[in-house]
């Protein structure tokens, strides 16, 4: 979310510009509450809160690519 020089929502924004399938999973110390939520809102695939270890990512990865949110919810 936070970055030098771009933030998390301009840097979705041009990764969905430069591919519209792309398929983006969201990541910050933050909640989800606030900016992550408009991102969720605008399509992005997932959310994960740091810290997170590579079991908790590489699920969220697999949901994501079994076209599953981070809700757990079918799209």
């Amino acid at each position: 979310m936070i970055m030098p020089g771009m933030g998390g929502g301009e840097t979705y924004d041009r990764l969905k510009k430069m591919d519209p399938h792309i398929l983006v999973l969201l990541s910050s110390g933050y909640s989800i509450d606030g900016q992550a939520t408009e991102i969720l809102k605008r399509g992005c695939n997932g959310f994960i809160q740091k810290p997170f270890n590579i079991k908790i990512v590489s699920e969220k990865i697999r949901e994501i690519l079994n076209g599953r949110e981070t809700t757990g919810e079918t799209r």
